[in-house]
């Protein structure tokens, strides 16, 4: 970022984005795609990339989010994002980010439709309970879980299961947030503790996702957009639940500028309209922030191989950004993510999965039969891991009513 321009304003170069289609010599092609492990006929109406972003949306995983929880259980609330909610939301941003960039709009916005696709009932608290009932088995991981329900536990196509996603699509979605190995083929730091997930490892196999390498810009803008989102989002979120006030937010500097914009403009504001105001005037910054930290290193690549090559994510924020994005963290991890209410419930909900996961592993008989079927025939390995895919792909009401048929006391996640 220029240092002559305040973080968030915009400068004379800004002339530089368009918001017109264009590619960028940097952007996927889907006219010169990989291709899908199971080769298909072209389409006469829609890119490859058009195509895969079809198929997540009209996935049953992608109509699930709709009842999984973000950071409040769907009963809190109604106007709480769920995982669905966040998802829109993140692909919006994502596409701004892309055209801008003139990278492949439908690629970005297939990768953010698809990021939580793997998540557990009760967002991360699920899938923390989950991991641990699993730690013997491989672990659990979400971002492992969505190449799982896209390469297999989807099945709805005559000719495969999955969503047979192209190759730039799978790539996204297990490296948006980097590379799973390094050149030494170790797990980088993301990985180190609990290994690479096995999912990634047994589909690169089989159709090499080049694990070492960075992923598409498009990818990492989908990241980002990730994180630009649910920073917004969670301090909406936040405030709607009273968990920290307005003026507690004075705190944090960029969200101070914000605040002080918004007063300065409309005196005696009302809150609902100043928290709405903060979050579209928090998602700008951030995404011009992005957009000039990042074009001189995407137009100095110059192909979407160098990208893959830079030995770095090229799409990111500024100095004046991260400082910011990491405030925001900074502040919502103690005022929201580990507050004692959202805590209590938090507890409550790794019981109901701890718990179906003990009375499934020791009474499969108990599993639905479409997911029982052969289930004899299972290591226990294959057994673990398929009762991991059912839960994960529980809503967090059929977890609670599961949970109410299986045990004679459940918690009420209040």
């Amino acid at each position: 970022m220029p240092a002559n321009r305040e973080f968030g304003q915009q400068g004379d170069d800004f002339d530089r984005f368009r918001y017109d289609r264009r590619r960028a010599a940097y952007a996927c092609d889907p006219h010169s795609t990989r291709g899908r492990l199971l080769p298909e006929p072209v389409s006469a109406t829609r890119s490859d990339f058009q195509r895969d972003r079809d198929r997540i949306i009209h996935s049953t995983a992608f109509r699930r989010l709709k009842h999984k929880s973000q950071v409040f259980v769907y009963h809190e609330g109604d106007h709480f994002r769920t995982r669905l909610t966040h998802t829109i939301e993140v692909a919006q941003i994502a596409r701004s980010l892309a055209r801008a960039f003139g990278l492949d709009e439908d690629l970005a916005e297939a990768l953010a439709l698809a990021h939580d696709l793997g998540h557990t009932p009760f967002g991360h608290a699920g899938e923390d309970a989950l991991h641990v009932a699993m730690q013997q088995f491989g672990g659990f991981d979400h971002n492992a879980q969505a190449l799982r329900i896209v390469t297999q536990l989807e099945r709805r196509y005559a000719g495969f299961d999955g969503l047979n996603l192209t190759w730039e699509t799978l790539e996204g979605l297990v490296k948006h947030n980097g590379p799973v190995i390094d050149a030494t083929h170790q797990p980088t730091m993301r990985y180190r503790k609990n290994g690479v997930p096995r999912a990634f490892l047994e589909f690169d196999r089989q159709f090499s996702l080049e694990l070492q390498d960075h992923a598409s810009a498009e990818a990492q803008v989908a990241a980002l957009a990730d994180d630009i989102a649910y920073n917004a989002h969670d301090i909406d979120d936040g405030l709607r639940a009273g968990l920290f006030t307005i003026p507690d937010l004075a705190e944090v500097p960029l969200l101070n500028e914000c605040l002080f914009e918004i007063n300065s403009l409309w005196p005696n504001l009302e809150a609902q309209r100043v928290i709405h105001e903060l979050g579209r005037r928090l998602i700008t910054r951030l995404i011009e922030d992005v957009l000039h930290s990042s074009i001189g290193g995407l137009e100095a690549c110059g192909s979407v191989d160098n990208i893959r090559q830079a030995g770095r994510s090229l799409v990111h924020f500024s100095e004046a950004g991260t400082l910011a994005d990491t405030g925001i963290k900074g502040f919502l991890y103690p005022r929201m993510y580990r507050h004692k209410d959202v805590m209590r419930v938090r507890g409550q909900a790794e019981d109901v999965v701890r718990d179906l996961f003990a009375c499934y592993i020791n009474e499969p008989s108990e599993l639905p039969d479409e997911w029982g079927e052969g289930i004899d025939t299972l290591s226990d390995q294959q057994l673990a891991r398929r009762i991991a895919d059912y839960i994960a792909g529980m809503t967090d009401r059929f977890a609670l009513l599961e949970h109410r048929r299986l045990f004679d006391v459940s918690p009420d996640l209040r």
